[in-house]
């Protein structure tokens, strides 16, 4: 079964108020067995546009990256890094 995929592109506009929803996450995306890739680092866009923090997440499963997002663990949360930020979010599934 492939693996799923969080990948996001993140700009924080209010760095204070992106502290708690970043402390809080990992929280939820372990209780899925979900595990970071990508958190913040270097980085440099060679074509297009890309805003300038990346996260990738790897989860067992497309439908596990999918209940995640959805579960109410997160969107108790998913408010705070979207009145902090701005982004793009997409949840692809794995090649085998």
């Amino acid at each position: 079964m492939p693996k799923g995929y969080v990948i996001g592109q993140i700009d924080v506009t209010d760095p204070e108020a992106y502290k708690e929803y970043a402390a809080k996450v990992p929280a939820t995306i372990a209780q899925f067995g979900g595990r970071y890739l990508v958190r913040g680092g270097k980085s440099e866009c060679k074509e297009g546009s890309w805003l300038p923090r990346s996260v990738t997440l790897e989860f067992d499963s497309y439908e596990q990256a999918l209940a995640w997002y959805e579960s109410d663990v997160y969107q108790a949360i998913v408010g705070i890094r979207q009145a902090a930020s701005r982004g793009n979010l997409v949840i692809v599934e794995g090649h085998e």
